[in-house]
């Protein structure tokens, strides 16, 4: 390698582990100044000026599609992906772990659900919700089609299913944010009570 492709791949690292604290330091200002946080709260976060913020970042839209991109790769998805991967006695244990996820997720982190779900739909903006909401489906959605196969029954509504979960959960979980109407205790039993009961009638039994 010449001194030249040395330098740059040097250059290259050195720019992305920067843009990585910039991000880092951004999710802290959102924590503490909300959804609206400005590129002043992001400077005064890292201890630079905004005049840095913007030699890595092109604008406040490419930093917060930067942190969207964490949010989803570093909170979201690993938490409630975990959870589906984790094998359970039943398919309710499975569900309600899931769900209570999701909503303590909610709770230790209300700053960044408000700011993740005020981006969503806005255009030429990464929709972090509606990616999260796809993967979460796709990967219960695989689960009930290996179940569904495994019994010897057709697995085309595998998928609906799936998503009809998600959404419902979801869109549930967003009031409930706002409303505060029960405990995240009972939220989370009385979404797993809805979601089991209508799915314990589909799927065949558990084997064993």
């Amino acid at each position: 390698m010449s001194k030249t492709d040395g330098r740059s791949s040097r250059w290259n690292e050195h720019r992305r582990i920067r843009r990585e604290e910039l991000v880092g330091a951004a999710l802290d200002a959102l924590r503490t100044a909300g959804p609206d946080f400005s590129v002043d709260d992001v400077a005064r976060a890292a201890g630079v000026s905004k005049t840095v913020i913007y030699r890595y970042f092109g604008d406040k839209d490419e930093l917060i599609d930067a942190v969207l991109e964490r949010i989803s790769t570093e909170v979201l998805l690993p938490r409630l992906l975990g959870e589906l991967a984790l094998e359970r006695a039943d398919d309710r244990a499975q569900l309600h772990a899931v769900i209570a996820a999701f909503v303590q997720l909610i709770e230790e982190e209300p700053a960044l659900y408000r700011f993740a779900y005020a981006q969503a739909g806005r255009s030429g903006r990464a929709d972090l919700v509606a990616a999260t909401e796809n993967q979460v489906a796709q990967a219960l959605g695989t689960l009930m089609t290996e179940r569904l196969a495994a019994a010897g029954r057709p697995t085309g509504a595998a998928m609906t299913w799936a998503y009809g979960v998600v959404g419902m959960v979801q869109l549930t979980a967003h009031w409930w944010s706002g409303t505060r109407a029960v405990s995240a205790a009972e939220l989370t039993d009385q979404l797993t009570d809805l979601a089991h009961g209508g799915l314990a009638t589909l799927l065949p039994p558990l084997p064993g």
